[in-house]
C-alpha cells in the first residue's frame, strides 16, 4: 500500500508518480515504473497491495518457519498469500523467490 508503483500505473495506463514509503521501499519503492516494466505488466497477474503488518507478519513466519531472514520486498509475495490477497487456482503450482539483501539485524516477537 506505500510503495503501489505498478498499481497506479495501470490505472492511469501509464507510468505517473507516485509517493513511496514504508518497510517495503527500499526494495519496492519505485517512484515511477520504467516504461519496459510497465510494458511487461500486461502479461501479469494483478497486482496485490499489503499493508506495513502483513508484510512484517510475513517476515516474521518466514523467519519461525524456515529460519530466513527475508527483506521486506522479498516477503512481500509470501505475504499476499498468507494474507489472502492471492489465493491460487486450483491445482496451480506457486512458488515464492525470496531474498534478504535489503535487511538489517531484526526482532521478531
Amino acid at each position: 500500500e506505500n510503495a503501489p508503483t505498478l498499481s497506479r500505473a495501470l490505472e492511469a495506463d501509464a507510468p505517473v508518480d507516485v509517493p513511496v514509503s514504508g518497510v517495503a521501499a527500499d526494495s519496492l519503492g519505485a517512484r515511477r515504473i520504467g516504461s519496459l516494466c510497465f510494458g511487461l505488466a500486461g502479461f501479469m497477474e494483478k497486482p496485490v497491495l499489503l499493508t506495513e503488518d502483513e508484510i512484517v507478519s510475513a517476515q516474521s513466519t518466514i523467519w519461525d518457519v524456515l529460519r530466513l531472514v527475508a527483506e521486506p520486498g522479498g516477503a512481500a509475495a509470501m505475504g499476499a498469500l498468507l494474507s489472502g490477497k492471492y489465493k491460487p487456482a486450483k491445482d496451480e503450482r506457486v512458488g515464492v523467490l525470496l531474498c534478504g539483501a535489503n535487511t538489517t539485524a531484526v526482532q521478531f516477537d
